[in-house]
């Protein structure tokens, strides 16, 4: 009887880790149905949020003729967020529940200040894509792995990478990253972050974090590689480096997978409050789209 419904369960999402937990008794198979209802629920009351199905900003910027004074704009806010979200994963390490927890929490950190990740057997495959920027193959490491055993460069702290990038289009240092920077919009997604992404209840961080996640794969690095493609080729910015955004879009799409898997782990491990986990997703993404909405708010005026 187990075996046959595990066998319906086969087609129904789960993640290969959980049908083996249902297999081998680890997770109970009276759980399934309510996780899966769950899911169904998250697919509709949180995944439709508008700043993962209709960003306008990101719409936009994929398709616009972008300007100098929209483009420093852009960059300015999107390196406060970067270097403000170093404060969000430092609290999530700290407030983890597990060692296993928090070792994934350290990997993100680790990997944001400049330890690459450390995979050998993805290095040949990369390599022989021309289409990678140089930069990328020799200083930012695999795409996925473990900071263990993975090397420190200044050079690949993922804020760098924005600054450098920066001062191709006429900024400097000193105007990037720090909170005297940031709209009030871009703070308040800041401090969001911090409240519920890196929360000390286990169940709040979780429900943002898994909220994050699916923002971050949903395709918005791609719409912001495809403008600041168009702009470098309009205004004929060689050295142009994109490489922060088109990383990270890389990265995310390796992300989503993990991002089910730890979803069904959570569920399956502890008691879910589900309308307090799809509450806290919806507040997280709030948070997400007031920044998007404040530099929405800027382009307008920067004709």
């Amino acid at each position: 009887m187990a075996h046959s419904r595990l066998q319906d369960l086969k087609g129904q999402g789960l993640t290969p880790a959980t049908l083996l937990h249902l297999d081998d008794g680890s997770y109970p198979m009276d759980k399934a149905d309510g996780f899966l209802a769950f899911q169904k629920k998250i697919n509709r009351q949180l995944l439709t949020h508008k700043v993962i199905v209709n960003n306008p900003y990101t719409h936009w910027f994929a398709n616009a003729e972008l300007n100098n004074a929209q483009v420093k704009s852009f960059i300015v806010q999107f390196s406060v967020f970067s270097n403000q979200f170093l404060l969000a994963q430092l609290h999530k390490m700290i407030n983890a529940d597990t060692i296993e927890e928090m070792r994934a929490s350290k990997e993100i950190l680790a990997n944001e200040i400049g330890v690459v990740f450390n995979r050998k057997k993805m290095q040949q495959s990369r390599n022989d894509n021309p289409s990678e920027d140089a930069e990328s193959v020799q200083e930012l490491g695999d795409l996925e792995g473990s900071v263990e055993g993975g090397r420190f460069h200044f050079r690949s702290a993922h804020f760098e990478l924005l600054v450098r990038m920066a001062e191709q289009v006429g900024l400097n240092f000193h105007l990037l990253g720090k909170r005297s920077r940031g709209r009030k919009e871009t703070l308040f997604f800041c401090d969001e972050l911090i409240r519920l992404y890196g929360n000390e209840d286990y169940q709040i961080a979780t429900a943002a974090s898994y909220a994050v996640e699916n923002w971050a794969a949903a395709g918005f690095w791609d719409q912001l590689v495809a403008g600041l493609g168009r702009y470098k080729r309009r205004h004929h910015l060689a050295k142009l480096p994109l490489t922060f955004f088109s990383w990270h879009s890389k990265i995310e799409a390796n992300h989503a997978h993990h991002t089910q898997q730890e979803l069904e782990s959570f569920y399956f491990n502890f008691n879910v409050d589900e309308a307090a986990f799809i509450k806290t997703g919806k507040e997280m993404l709030d948070g997400v789209y007031a920044f998007w909405h404040g530099l929405n708010q800027d382009r307008q005026k920067l004709h």
